[in-house]
């Protein structure tokens, strides 16, 4: 028996009523014979827009850069779990298999941790600055990408300078810092993938549907994620965020698609449907 949800006239989702938060990986997510690998080479980064934090990120560059063409570019929000290949996501090989299916074009991908203000000798303890820089509504972190992250990819490899051709991605506080990113500049950013997305009273971020509805639509593209058994605490429902995010953004008919399960805050979800995700939003990309 299958339980099907539906959302202002559309199916999201279909799933076994017995069935709760039972994603699983795809071929998509595995490794497979005579499919190029990418290079990931790791770098620490000390922050001028974040004063006093440090970074661990990661840079992934498929073996199709020809170094000539201008790669089309993502960026990833939690690198660390993102770049692992044992972890969920996996995200090195799903771009290798896609990329080679040519269903994604050419692109380099960075991977980046929130930053962390290290300890000091004054008896300070390490501490994360990850709310901060993705939660808060503002244009600091794009800025961030603008100036320190962007320019440092570009030292050595060539990407596209075009809104289109550079997408952002994150997991819960990082989804919500996805789409701040491609809202505050859709000059930089024109493809938000978000996973369980932190669109809630954190720092403000359950303004984004009234703020949707009230401004001229953006030239972006939103892929949502969330699940029915999502966090409900004082900040607030993210299940009911997550729908008030997608009423919004279809009442100003933005290009978007709200995939909508009943996973919990994980990524288990995001994970087994990002390599459609990524399809998705790359879809007129040749």
């Amino acid at each position: 028996m299958l339980l099907r949800l539906s959302l202002f006239g559309f199916v999201l989702v279909s799933f076994p009523l017995w069935a709760v938060d039972d994603y699983k990986l795809t071929e998509d997510h595995q490794r497979h014979e005579g499919v190029p690998q990418g290079k990931i080479t790791k770098f620490r980064w000390t922050s001028k827009v974040f004063p006093g934090t440090e970074r661990d990120c990661w840079l992934y560059v498929p073996q199709q850069y020809d170094g000539k063409t201008p790669a089309a570019f993502m960026v990833f929000q939690d690198g660390g779990g993102q770049v692992n290949e044992k972890g969920g996501y996996r995200a090195p090989i799903v771009l290798d298999n896609l990329i080679h299916k040519k269903e994604i074009p050419v692109m380099i991908a960075l991977f980046i941790d929130p930053g962390t203000v290290p300890a000091n000798d004054k008896g300070q303890f390490p501490r994360s600055n990850r709310s901060f820089e993705y939660d808060t509504l503002s244009n600091q972190y794009a800025e961030f990408l603008e100036k320190e992250m962007i320019p440092e990819v570009t030292k050595n490899y060539k990407i596209r300078m075009d809104a289109a051709g550079r997408g952002i991605c994150g997991i819960s506080s990082g989804g919500i810092c996805a789409f701040t990113v491609a809202w505050e500049r859709p000059d930089l950013f024109s493809k938000v993938l978000s996973h369980v997305g932190s669109f809630t009273n954190i720092r403000g971020g359950d303004a984004y549907p009234g703020m949707i509805r009230k401004t001229e639509r953006k030239p972006i593209r939103v892929w949502l994620q969330d699940g029915s058994n999502d966090l409900d605490n004082l900040h607030g429902s993210w299940p009911l965020a997550n729908l008030q995010m997608a009423a919004a953004l279809k009442f100003m008919r933005y290009d978007f698609r709200f995939d909508y399960g009943d996973g919990g805050h994980n990524n288990k979800h995001g994970a087994a449907t990002m390599p459609d995700a990524l399809r998705w939003l790359w879809r007129d990309e040749k």
